[in-house]
């Protein structure tokens, strides 16, 4: 019997669309075992997800036909799942990224996390919601002509929190993808690259007073938050309460604000301004994970 933690994440991470992520300290564990009788046996999940198009068991399968590993039967359950589905905080890859390494234990076969990410890529498409949640931390990632990926893991100064603004509604990836433009001013793309180079150097040396600014984007955000109600609102209170910045995560819906370690009045104040405002989302208080995905002593 396997059981696999996965932290969740943050992708796009400000002006860094599809190549900046972090991890965080929600997670989502789940919990293997290969049987003797045929078939796949699946426990915690909701009917429609009950079959071979399980994307966790996809993963799996896709570790056991490259090596060939002949199984009868497997038993998948989920333990726990605190991080939101469809909500920008990687709930699809935390699945991926638990099959894979699952898959890897019950072969017995050592963990290699180069490999796990790029079979991950594979089924995801891009690496900035996997690469955190396999190596934990902030992650700076790309493709290498579209089918290699290449990462970077950067050390994030002490100092700041992450405060997840939660929507409590779904929002899917196809519908945050298909709003996007087909093409990208000139402009917008100096705009994003420079904010990018500014926000890693940011996070590296604790120079937090420009995360304002280095968490500014023109290529996905403005389009995206069209459909997200009270965005703007969110947005802005978020600033004038003294985050240090805020911005989309991942394809949204969710906002996630940054604040000083020593702010103890945001969450309390935000709390009462999404009452009065009849904003029924959800806050989180965060940190930032900086061991990934783990495999947990089976009992």
């Amino acid at each position: 019997m396997i059981k696999v933690r996965v932290p969740a994440t943050s992708a796009n991470l400000g002006p860094g669309f599809d190549s900046l992520g972090i991890a965080l300290n929600i997670y989502n564990e789940y919990e293997f075992e290969l049987k003797e009788s045929k078939g796949l046996f699946f426990e915690g999940f909701e009917e429609e997800f009950q079959n071979e198009d399980n994307i966790i068991f996809m993963a799996i399968k896709k570790v056991f036909d490259k090596y060939d590993f002949k199984f009868n039967g497997i038993r998948i359950k989920i333990i726990k799942q605190d991080i939101p589905i469809s909500r920008g905080l990687g709930s699809s890859s935390s699945c991926i990224v638990a099959g894979l390494i699952g898959a890897f234990a019950l072969m017995n076969m050592e963990i290699n996390r180069d490999e796990i990410l790029s079979l991950a890529v594979d089924i995801e498409g891009h690496p900035d919601n996997v690469c955190p949640a396999i190596f934990g931390g902030l992650v700076s990632t790309i493709m290498v002509d579209n089918k290699k990926p290449l990462y970077n893991c950067v050390e994030v100064k002490d100092g700041i929190k992450f405060i997840a603004l939660i929507p409590r509604f779904k929002l899917s990836t196809e519908k945050a993808r298909a709003i996007l433009p087909k093409e990208v001013l000139f402009g917008d793309c100096i705009y994003n690259v420079g904010r990018a180079a500014l926000l890693i150097s940011c996070f590296s040396n604790g120079n937090y007073a420009l995360l304002k600014e280095a968490t500014k984007d023109r290529i996905h955000e403005r389009f995206r938050s069209k459909l997200i109600d009270n965005f703007d609102k969110v947005y802005n209170k978020s600033l004038e309460l003294g985050a240090l910045s805020c911005f989309l995560s991942g394809a949204g819906p969710t906002l996630m604000a940054i604040v000083d370690n020593k702010d103890i009045s945001f969450v309390g104040n935000f709390t009462n301004f999404m009452k009065e405002q009849n904003i029924n989302w959800d806050i989180k208080e965060l940190k930032i994970d900086k061991h990934g995905a783990k495999i947990l002593k089976g009992e």
